[in-house]
Order: C-alpha cells, then structure tokens, then sequence
C-alpha cells in the first residue's frame, strides 16, 4: 500500500509537469499571436509582442524542470493573468476573447506549476 502512494504522487507530478510545459508554450505562442496577428492595438503588429520574451527564455528551463526556472515563471504568471483579465474587460469583440483566453490560459499554467513545485518539494523533503 505505502509503494501505491509514491507511485500515485510521481503521476500526479508528471501531469502537473506536462500540463505546465504546455501552458508556458501555449501562453507563449498566445502571446506573439495575440500583438502581431489576431488582436494588435492600433490594428497593426506592435511591439507588446516583446512580452513573449520572457516566456520564450523561460521555456528551456522549464521543459528541462529546472526549479528555479519554474521559480520565475510562477513569479511571472500573474503579471500576464492580470493583463488579460484587464484586457478582457476593457477591450471590445474578439480582443477581449483573446485577452480572456491569455488570462485563463495563465492561470491554468500557474495553477500546474505551482503544484509541480509541491510536489518536487514534497519528494525532497520525504528523503
């Protein structure tokens, strides 16, 4: 019964570490596409694209489960959650979708990270 316990916890990890690789990638690409193509200000690509930057240099780290990485990102998240629910309410048509998208898709992202971080420090401790 005790190896069950382990076993269901590496599982629950390795979906939390999926599902947060998957959320900063999809964020990522969310981002570039959502100031160069689907809803830029002014109607034309901008240089709010540059937001992406950080995720972009973050990703590496994360895909690798790098702590500290997964650290930052969790520092950052809420900044771009914060943005889109901003966005979301203030913006008209298919800009609030997008924004709104970004928002949940933040969220979601920082939800998985955050419980990938649990549970590596949970494992850590256990030793």
């Amino acid at each position: 019964m005790r190896d069950e316990l382990p076993a269901a916890a590496a599982a629950r990890s390795a979906i939390a570490a999926r599902i947060g690789v998957a959320g900063t990638l999809a964020l990522l690409l969310l981002e570039l596409l959502w100031e160069l193509v689907l809803a830029p200000l002014g109607g034309r690509p901008s240089w709010l694209a540059l937001k992406a930057l950080p995720l972009a240099l973050l990703l590496p780290g994360v895909a690798r489960g790098a702590t500290r990485a997964r650290q930052w990102l969790v520092l950052l998240l809420p900044f771009y959650a914060a943005e889109g629910c901003v966005r979301a309410y203030g913006e008209p048509g298919r800009h609030a979708l997008v924004a709104a998208t970004a928002c949940i898709a933040a969220a979601a992202t920082f939800i998985a990270l955050l419980a990938w971080l649990r549970r590596d420090a949970r494992a850590v401790a256990d030793r």
